[in-house]
């Protein structure tokens, strides 16, 4: 898989709202109503990030998940990492439903 170039980056998070670029990655805070609801959006993103052998860098913070995705084989930033963001995004859509 190979590296995106920083246009590419740039143009591919105008289409994710709220992440933003930090270094070699990409994150987003996803505010959730407790602890509990923390832990439960966490237990969700297994899923798809097994399904696509790509896994999130996770901080959990009571009632706050900042995901950071990066491609760590490649260094840097790949199709997958804005693949896995969409993913997550739509199961944040459903923890705040």
């Amino acid at each position: 898989m190979a590296l995106m170039a920083d246009e590419e980056i740039q143009a591919r998070l105008e289409d994710l709202e709220g992440w933003e670029r930090s270094g070699d990655s990409i994150r987003k805070q996803f505010k959730l109503d407790d602890f509990v609801g923390s832990v439960e959006f966490v237990k969700r993103l297994v899923t798809p990030a097994e399904d696509m052998g790509h896994h999130p860098d996770l901080e959990i913070s009571w009632n706050k998940v900042t995901v950071s995705l990066s491609t760590h084989s490649q260094g840097g930033l790949t199709d997958a990492d804005f693949d896995l963001a969409g993913k997550i995004d739509a199961l944040g859509d459903e923890a705040a439903r």
